[in-house]
């Protein structure tokens, strides 16, 4: 029945270029060190309370292999919980496997067995919510899914959710290329450069290699914030702040 939960890439980015800017505005200055730019992913949310599923209730079920992606996976820890969920309703639970001969918690991996009824193609609401223990941090993702029991794509197979694209803390996610506005300030974009969204203080997106891809994902707490883009150019130690360069939207 979880044939098709390999398309569950949910929380999906909106795709946008840069907004109007005719007058861009930034600063210029010289830093001696690089800077070190991340997100910070920490919430304060509570462990859930989930009970597994009673298999007995089934008639079908699946071995589901899932890999956090790599944004996550320094954060792992055998705190940490999986679980899916079929219109609302929980079909498995997973905390971190263990690699044979040890007892150290494997990075990031989980085997879930999910239970289901479903039999035929269904459209359901299907639901994967990862809490990380480290961060206090339930991440969610949620789409409405068309499963076809004859399809087997994502079973028995590492499954690698994007869950840093359905966060709680930041429910508002951005696809936005950067190119226009470096442009316009005359910046060509440098292996070993660095480019940053900010609000105020706050990371909300890096792009750590702009001279490849200067579309990156930026988070929101909500739209109509306004983001100030940073930019570090490696050669000559460079520190470029554009504010105030575009809006969450």
């Amino acid at each position: 029945m979880f044939a098709l939960l390999a398309s569950l890439v949910l929380g999906a980015c909106s795709s946008d270029g840069d907004d109007d800017n005719s007058n861009v505005v930034f600063t210029e200055t010289t830093v001696i060190e690089a800077p070190v730019w991340k997100i910070d992913w920490s919430n304060n949310q509570e462990r859930p309370n989930w009970t597994e599923p009673n298999g007995s209730n089934y008639e079908n079920w699946t071995i589901l292999k899932v890999q956090l992606e790599e944004t996550l996976k320094a954060y792992a820890s055998d705190g940490d919980l999986l679980a899916l969920f079929v219109n609302g309703e929980m079909r498995g639970l997973a905390t971190p496997a263990v690699p044979v001969g040890s007892e150290q918690v494997a990075t990031g991996k989980f085997l879930l067995k999910a239970y289901g009824n479903e039999t035929g193609t269904e459209t359901v609401n299907m639901s994967l919510q990862y809490y990380s223990s480290t961060l206090k941090h339930l991440f969610t993702l949620t789409g409405d899914i068309n499963l076809d029991s004859d399809e087997t794509t994502g079973i028995d197979e590492d499954f690698i959710p994007e869950f840093t694209l359905g966060p709680s803390k930041y429910p508002v996610v951005m696809a936005f290329d950067g190119k226009a506005t470096l442009a316009k300030a005359g910046i060509k974009a440098a292996k070993g450069d660095c480019l940053a969204a900010f609000v105020g203080d706050e990371c909300r997106g890096v792009c750590a290699s702009p001279a490849e891809n200067l579309t990156w994902v930026v988070y929101g707490r909500q739209e109509g914030e306004s983001l100030t883009v940073k930019y570090y150019q490696a050669a000559t130690g460079k520190l470029f702040t554009f504010p105030d360069a575009f809006q969450i939207k």
